[in-house]
């Protein structure tokens, strides 16, 4: 079928209208061009314009959509529902047409995909609960008609595909979705990742039966379209790019990372709906960066499956016992089963060991040894004791490929890529009866790994047996690099490599690699290791990088306590998250030999909170106080954060024990989105531990009984908490007056941040404890505060009275121009001591310039002024310009960025700069800035007066012979440091 757009489509409908209605159909154009402002077109053409010349000229001068668009405008107000209705039918026609495609497609091509005879798919009947279960994955959580945005999450094969793919054969059958969709799409994230570039309506087209695939009328409701992306983790994309870069055009030709981006960032096509497939790492990296609707956790074989499994395979009801219980005492080979094809591969080495006479004890001892085993198995002929040369060349060539793969964020591999890396032709057949590889589901002539970390420990082998200065690929980097790689979850198809690395320098995985390879292996590859450790133990910041589970899984895996100890002993600074039983497990075996921890930051989520049967609770809670025990061990451990934590009274309890144990040092506690299933009272009880000086109870909910403990504890003489930080803690405006008994009493409080709780009637009661002589507070942050109009004569009457507070932060409230004058009253008298002052997002325009310009002029103490994501413009500018180059202001820093400024200012700012003998910082992000503005500031910033030297600009904001420019410039500057996050 042609395309409902092109083929002279439109002039059928003219050929509809009579010939007093296509006049009337001229005179209404002529008014929409002109209501539209779209490109004229001869008016004296379009009067003498046949059906068919109007058609063309419409065609010509605008977009196939835009046409159409006026078309059926034109129509309506015409009275011409008939044709419209009509059109309506001829689009439906195409979603029928697509819909029997996509059922001969999926039960065809795809079948071959997932091992299923075409016919039987044929004959699967979809169940009631089939079909609720699919669009249950588009039953949103939140309110209000949004499009979907719904993320599958779940580890590598376990399923997903098979699921989405299972989805759409019952949307092809007129199952599911039929009044909701109009057309599935499926975009398969390794078949896109190979385009480079590719527009959407290109990648429609690739799904169509035909060639003309009919986008304009695709694109014409988005809100009737379902875009499925699968496998969004190959991308390696990781949606961090400026609102700026990112494209709404489906037609234009883009790098494939930045469509994938346009799209789901919803610039592109936002009316329309997503599902997208990921694995549990790619959708941790880009939960802040996508606006999801809901996500779904993908689960694989549950208990009962895994053993219904090991019951087919084993028979004897003794045996499948034996080798049942040694997965399920192993909670990592456990979860490892979950996935079905690994469980499988467990079962199957688990049974070629006891067939042997051996006892499978011994690969059940970690993760590795299994995964060695089962690969040292497929290269071993059945009755032999050792591999023949073939077969070791063979796995050595493999793990080239593998590595290659790992590096370059390759699965599916070409013969091209087999043959580079010493695979034969000839050797593709055994490779694949032996299934270790396996032909892509995409393509016949590539092949990919049986599972993806098969792949990891066929790697992870590589490094054990040669350098990576070996290797035929210069994009294989040294082992170090792939530690520090792995360590700081910078590739998210990396789940297990590192793991792997050091499991295989356990002493029976050398012993194995040795039998089968035939020689003696380097020991040199764990010392290289110990140094990456002993590099990272002298990296403030290389620690902060590092996540604490992967670090725990690689010495779990290596099962050396003396390595342990050593590496352990390396850090001072710990940040992880235990998602699982597993994973408090392996963290608690780690950090029970650690004693060096100066800083530990952990979430449990809701591991801790959940009712579990009696003997996984007494095994967990072990697990809970070997973790718990590193804040004695570690006897210079001064700052611990608990976040994203729903601990029930046991577990509560542990942890009490712990902190209040003589020798816990605790300067800081952090407590961030955490529940305690308990007592609250036992909780505020912790803190009054003498030596506490920061507080920070973010994102906790606070009831008001809460608040009135914490403030009991605030009140105490004994009590030396400095900082106390209690944003988004759900207070209300009757919480302000118990605060306001602190800010009286409390000897040491100085800095108070009550940001994001709903304050606004309970300002006063802060305010006039403020005013208190003995209030002795430094730093107060009202930000998003919800404060009203009169809140600002209150906090104007602080400003006069109060001679302690240094700092104000009341971003994000409406202060508007008007409230800003009130501030600005008091901030201008002779001995106002405020040093620093945030009104960032608060409504503030060039007119609330001048009164800041009159504080900078007057006040001498102000050093910092925060104006950013405020309409301040050129105008405004220079009215600050102005005043900071008077003697009196002896400002230090200003942020500007996000006000609507353009190159015309840099004039001002370049004599600001030169005059003012104290500014040394300044932003201006986000800002319309042009080159030749930027060489006006970096003129006067080469003045031997100008003191400034950090300057907030992204460089990669500006066209190419600005970034040229500024990069030299910086260059030239000993003392400048232009910074992308000010």
């Amino acid at each position: 079928m042609a395309s409902f757009f092109s083929d002279f489509g439109l002039m059928w409908y003219l050929e509809e209208l009579n010939k007093k209605e296509f006049v009337k159909f001229k005179e209404f154009l002529k008014q929409e061009i002109l209501q539209l402002r779209l490109k004229q077109i001869s008016w004296t053409k379009v009067k003498k314009a046949s059906r068919e010349d109007l058609a063309n000229l419409l065609l010509k001068h605008y977009e196939e959509k835009q046409a159409w668009d006026m078309t059926f405008k034109i129509f309506q107000k015409m009275n011409r529902k008939d044709l419209i209705e009509r059109a309506g039918r001829e689009i439906a026609g195409h979603s029928k047409l697509y819909q029997a495609h996509l059922k001969k497609k999926l039960t065809h091509d795809y079948a071959r995909k997932f091992n299923i005879k075409a016919q039987d798919l044929f004959k699967q009947k979809f169940t009631q609960d089939d079909c609720d279960r699919f669009e249950n994955l588009l039953v949103s959580k939140a309110t209000g008609k949004k499009p979907h945005m719904v993320f599958l999450q779940g580890v590598a094969g376990i399923g997903k595909s098979l699921m989405l793919t299972k989805l759409m054969l019952a949307w092809s059958e007129g199952i599911v979705f039929q009044n909701k969709f109009s057309y599935i799409f499926y975009f398969c994230c390794q078949d896109v990742k190979q385009l480079k570039r590719a527009s959407l309506a290109e990648l429609i087209s690739r799904e169509w039966p035909n060639a003309s695939a009919p986008t304009a009328e695709i694109f014409s409701q988005p809100e009737k379209l379902l875009f499925i992306i699968d496998s969004l983790e190959v991308m390696e994309c990781n949606m961090s790019e400026r609102e700026s870069e990112l494209c709404d055009n489906c037609t234009e030709k883009q790098p494939v990372s930045l469509l994938l981006s346009s799209l789901l960032r919803r610039k592109m096509l936002p009316e329309s709906s997503f599902l997208i497939s990921a694995t549990p790492e790619t959708f941790e990296k880009m939960e802040d960066r996508i606006e999801c609707t809901n996500v779904k956790i993908i689960t694989g074989f549950n208990e009962n499956n895994i053993k219904m499994y090991f019951r087919s395979l084993f028979q004897d009801k003794n045996r499948t016992l034996e080798a049942f219980s040694l997965v399920r005492e192993n909670e990592q080979l456990f979860n490892v089963c979950q996935v079905p094809v690994l469980c499988w591969m467990v079962a199957t080495c688990i049974k070629k060991e006891i067939e042997k006479g051996r006892d499978p004890v011994f690969i059940c001892r970690r993760t590795t040894s299994l995964y060695t085993t089962h690969i040292f198995n497929l290269f071993t002929a059945q009755n032999a004791q050792y591999p023949s040369k073939k077969s070791q060349d063979q796995l050595q060539s493999l793990c080239s490929l593998a590595a290659e793969g790992m590096w370059t964020d390759t699965f599916v591999f070409s013969e091209e890529a087999l043959r580079r890396n010493g695979i034969l032709d000839s050797d593709i057949p055994t490779l694949l009866d032996r299934r270790i590889l396996e032909r892509s589901k995409e393509s016949e002539s590539c092949y990919i790994f049986l599972h993806p970390s098969l792949q990891e420990a066929c790697a992870a082998v590589f490094y054990l047996l040669k350098s990576h200065v070996d290797h035929p690929s210069q994009d294989v980097k040294s082992v170090e690099a792939l530690l520090f790689t792995f360590l700081k979850k910078a590739k998210v198809q990396w789940i297990f490599l590192g793991c792997f690395v050091f499991g295989l320098l356990h002493e029976s995985e050398q012993e194995k690699l040795e039998m089968f390879f035939g020689h003696q292996l380097s020991q040199e590859i764990k010392h290289q290791l110990y140094q990456c450790l002993e590099t990272i133990s002298v990296n403030e910041e290389l620690q902060e990088q590092i996540d604490g589970m992967k670090l725990f899984y690689c010495l779990f895996e290596m099962e050396d306590e003396a390595f342990l100890m050593q590496a352990m002993n390396c850090m001072e600074q710990i940040n992880f998250v235990a998602k699982d039983y597993s994973d408090v497990i392996v963290a608690a075996y780690c950090l029970k030999h650690c004693s060096t921890l100066k800083k530990l930051s952990f979430s449990t989520q809701n591991i801790l909170s959940e009712e579990q049967e009696h003997s996984y609770t007494e095994k967990l809670l072990i697990c809970w106080h070997h973790m718990c025990s590193v804040l004695i061990s570690s006897k210079d451990i001064h700052v611990l954060q608990v976040k994203d934590t729903n601990l029930n009274e046991t577990a509560f309890w542990v942890l009490y024990n712990h902190l209040k144990y003589p020798s816990c040092t605790l300067k800081v506690l952090v407590v961030n989105n955490v529940t305690f299933l308990c007592d609250n009272h036992l909780f505020f009880e912790l803190i009054q531990n003498q030596r506490l000086q920061h507080l920070n109870l973010s994102l906790t909910f606070l009831s008001h009984s809460d608040v009135k403990l914490l403030c009991d504890v605030l009140n105490q003489a004994e009590c030396n908490i400095e900082k106390l930080m209690i944003a988004a803690c759900n207070l209300s405006p009757d919480d302000c007056k118990v605060f306001a008994s602190v800010l009286i009493s409390s000897k040491m409080l100085k800095h108070l941040n009550l940001s994001s709780n709903n304050l606004d009637k309970g300002i006063s009661s802060l305010c006039k404890a403020l005013c208190h002589p003995d209030c002795i507070l430094k730093h107060l942050v009202l930000a998003n505060c919800s404060l009203s109009e009169q809140c600002w004569d209150f906090l104007s009457e602080v400003l006069r009275r109060n001679k302690t507070l240094s700092h104000l932060d009341i971003s994000s409230n409406d202060l508007k121009d008007e409230g800003l004058k009130v501030l600005c009253g008091a901030l201008t008298l002779p001995d106002s001591g405020l040093i620093s002052l945030s009104v960032r997002h608060c409504l503030i325009t060039t007119s609330g310039c001048q009164d800041l310009a009159e504080v900078l002029r007057h006040n001498q103490n102000l050093r910092s002024l925060q104006v950013s994501n405020n309409k301040i413009e050129d105008a405004g500018v220079k009215l600050l310009c102005d005043a900071i180059k008077q003697p009196n202001c002896h400002l230090e820093n200003i942020g500007l960025e996000a006000c609507e400024l353009t190159g015309a200012c840099c004039k001002d700012l370049a004599s600001a700069f030169v005059h003012c003998k104290t500014l040394w910082g300044i932003n201006l992000l986000e800002n319309a800035l042009d080159h030749s503005g930027l060489v006006v500031l970096f003129e006067a910033l080469k003045q031997q007066k100008c003191t400034l030297h950090v300057l907030g600009l992204r460089i990669t904001d500006f066209d190419k012979e600005t970034q040229e420019f500024l990069i030299a410039e910086e260059e030239k500057n000993p003392y400048l440091s232009i910074l992308s996050n000010v």
